[in-house]
């Protein structure tokens, strides 16, 4: 489960620094953002995604929450819960797979698991910018909603939660464009990113109180989960 993004401006590299990374840069918000899944059927419980409109690549605010639909009064937030996309062989997800993917970008992660009776909350940040897959619907007067996706557990993060894993993209354009374009409706590298489970940034977890005010068990030393790519 993915249930809380938070996303800092102030951690956005250079592009001079990472030239592949031009769209985090220029779609990263300059401001500090937290989001949350649409609990309690609110609409206005939003996350800014990336996608491919026209032929141009644009930034908007979905409802985090991808079983909406359209209403007199605005958008309606249905009782399924979806605010992740895990089962993409699903029929469910099928459609929006091929031709609705976006992306959100990121700083920092919550991630839960119950160890007894106790639900652990843990809170996770990266050093810079990483990217997460996302899949979305547009409904009239451009209103969005989207799910995250999540993918099966990841060794790494078993400790902190164990059904799942988010489904975390490379942070470069090549890539990026491709997972975007709205005349790819399948592709072997976005079956191959979506098939092996990989934690592409490097975060530092830490168990919290509550994410939003990230305050720290003193009992619970941080720990470092490095990047896929620097074991390999």
């Amino acid at each position: 489960m993915c249930g809380y993004i938070e996303v800092d401006g102030e951690r956005q590299q250079p592009v001079m620094q990472f030239p592949e990374r031009e769209i985090a840069n220029q779609f990263t918000s300059k401001m500090f953002k937290r989001y949350y899944p649409a609990f309690g059927q609110d609409p206005n419980k939003t996350i800014d995604i990336v996608i491919e409109e026209n032929g141009e690549l644009k930034q908007v605010a979905a409802t985090w929450w991808f079983d909406c639909s359209d209403s007199f009064e605005g958008l309606q937030v249905g009782t399924r819960t979806t605010f992740n996309a895990r089962n993409l062989d699903s029929l469910y997800w099928q459609d929006a797979l091929h031709y609705n993917r976006a992306i959100v970008l990121a700083t920092g992660i919550g991630e839960s698991k119950v160890v007894g009776k106790t639900k652990h909350q843990y809170y996770m940040q990266s050093d810079e910018v990483f990217v997460l897959g996302a899949l979305y619907r547009k409904f009239s007067e451009g209103r969005y909603s989207c799910a995250v996706i999540t993918r099966d557990a990841h060794p790494k993060m078993e400790p902190y939660h164990d059904k799942a894993f988010p489904g975390f993209l490379p942070n470069n354009d090549e890539f990026l464009k491709l997972w975007l374009s709205k005349s790819v409706h399948q592709h072997q590298q976005i079956d191959k990113v979506l098939n092996l489970a990989t934690l592409y940034p490097t975060l530092k977890v830490q168990r919290v109180k509550t994410y939003k005010d990230k305050v720290p068990y003193q009992s619970f030393n941080p720990v470092i989960l490095t990047s896929d790519l620097i074991d390999n």
